[in-house]
């Protein structure tokens, strides 16, 4: 079969296209011929040897996709040949076929289409979390999203819709401030996309501050992390929540600590995917709960880029480099 490989842990340039075994499903496994793949940032880090957890090498990235089970093994009792399905694989997923354990397929409605259900998985999954889960967000609370109009950023934007809050989306380009009002942000604005001066920190707390009426957020969404962190939370509001969802910015911020004595708030870690070993029970009725939404219209994930299997380190890239509206898809 054809997959991108990392050979070495660097940037996408070093990705190699190419034949490699098909893979064959052991006891308690399926082999799914995959339809769709989306792309992520941890296979940003993953590639660079940043993520949390690294496979070893080589080994093909992409967490998540969607396609068909064409065969299973031995003791598999939840799947069948034929089921659509989608799968959260943490790596492997760009390539023609993927092996995996049972417990990481989750059948798709007959309404879903390959793409969608690829680009739904990780980001709506976190998402949910964070505002359920983690947050605990209030209908009529206001929501700051950072880097809103990313794939995990808008379905931020819209589960916070779905969810009964105000919601305050922040990208850094008018194109991609009105992808936001499209997925139902209330307001939206432009802040830089690279990393902010002292001054620039201040006019960004002082913007969320005006569009919150000076009460400041009660939930803060934050998928970047650098320099966007701090001005952030201290435009938040009393008892706020400021969600850590990773750090597409590049650094790991310090935070003053002595806002969260002042604000009263509280600084809260989102990792999805332990919690999602930890409680899988949960994690189910969360996704019964995204598949509900999207039957009935209130989600849809932004497809706006998409490329060939061939050209998945372009895709990484693409990603990397904060070109991406919504999910980048990879056909297969």
């Amino acid at each position: 079969m054809k997959a991108l490989q990392c050979v070495e842990l660097a940037g996408p340039e070093k990705l190699i296209f190419g034949e490699v075994d098909d893979p064959k499903p052991k006891a308690g496994e399926v082999l799914v011929d995959i339809k769709a793949a989306s792309v992520n940032f941890p296979d940003v880090l993953m590639i660079q040897g940043l993520y949390q957890f690294q496979p070893p090498m080589p080994f093909i990235p992409g967490a998540e996709c969607s396609g068909i089970i064409s065969e299973i093994g031995e003791g598999v009792t939840l799947c069948q040949v034929g089921d659509h399905v989608f799968v959260m694989a943490g790596n492997g997923c760009f390539a023609e076929k993927l092996v995996v354990e049972e417990a990481r397929v989750n059948k798709i409605p007959k309404e879903m289409d390959f793409p969608a259900a690829a680009g739904l998985g990780m980001v709506y999954g976190t998402s949910l979390y964070a505002l359920k889960q983690r947050a605990q967000i209030q209908p009529g609370e206001t929501l700051l999203v950072l880097g809103a109009a990313g794939g995990v950023g808008l379905s931020a934007v819209e589960l916070g819709k779905v969810m009964g809050a105000r919601v305050i989306a922040a990208a850094s380009s008018e194109d991609k401030t009105k992808t936001c009002l499209a997925h139902g942000a209330d307001e939206a604005f432009v802040y830089p996309s690279n990393n902010l001066e002292r001054n620039q920190q201040k006019e960004l707390s002082n913007k969320i501050k005006e569009l919150t009426g000076g009460l400041g957020a009660n939930v803060i969404y934050d998928p970047v992390g650098g320099s966007f962190s701090e001005p952030a939370l201290r435009a938040m509001a009393w008892e706020g929540r400021f969600l850590v969802i990773g750090f597409a910015a590049g650094d790991i911020p310090k935070l003053p600590l002595n806002l969260a004595l002042l604000k009263g708030c509280q600084i809260v870690g989102v990792f999805w995917g332990a919690w999602t070993a930890m409680f899988p029970d949960e994690n189910k009725k969360n996704f019964e709960e995204l598949f509900d939404l999207y039957a009935a219209g209130k989600i849809n994930p932004e497809i706006a880029d998409r490329f060939s299997l061939k050209d998945s380190a372009q895709a990484i890239a693409h990603l990397k480099d904060r070109k991406a509206k919504g999910k980048v898809i990879i056909d297969v």
